[in-house]
């Protein structure tokens, strides 16, 4: 593949990715007490809710970033692929556990897929 269609490859996966989690994450702040019913016990801990919200956010804000100049914020793919790989072991291990059932361990699904765009990215943008 030639660098411009590699660079466009990057481009369009991290626009995307940051796109997706934007439209997914925000209306989740105005979810906290639903969750609470849909899925009981209710939420304890609102820090840990909205803390674990406002970080993947940014993360969001870091997808565009990189998708705007790949090549330039190549390095930043590596922690990129570390909060997707990282997020999918914590669900793995909680559902090892027996604490997630396998449909909430499966929300993970997303990430896997662009955890591996996120590789599939890093190694066309040398």
């Amino acid at each position: 593949m030639s660098h411009t269609g590699s660079m466009r490859f990057a481009k369009v996966v991290f626009t995307v990715a940051g796109l997706w989690g934007f439209a997914l994450l925000t209306p989740m702040f105005f979810m906290f007490d639903l969750i609470g019913r849909l899925y009981p016990p209710p939420i304890t801990h609102p820090d840990f809710y909205f803390g674990f919200l406002t970080v993947t956010l940014a993360w969001q804000v870091a997808f565009l970033v990189i998708g705007r100049d790949p090549v330039r914020f190549r390095p930043l793919m590596i922690p990129a692929m570390l909060e997707k790989f990282l997020y999918l072991a914590a669900l793995a291990w909680l559902y090892a556990q027996g604490r997630l059932e396998l449909a909430q361990a499966a929300i993970g699904a997303p990430d896997l897929v662009l955890g591996l765009l996120f590789i599939a990215a890093f190694v066309r943008t040398r």
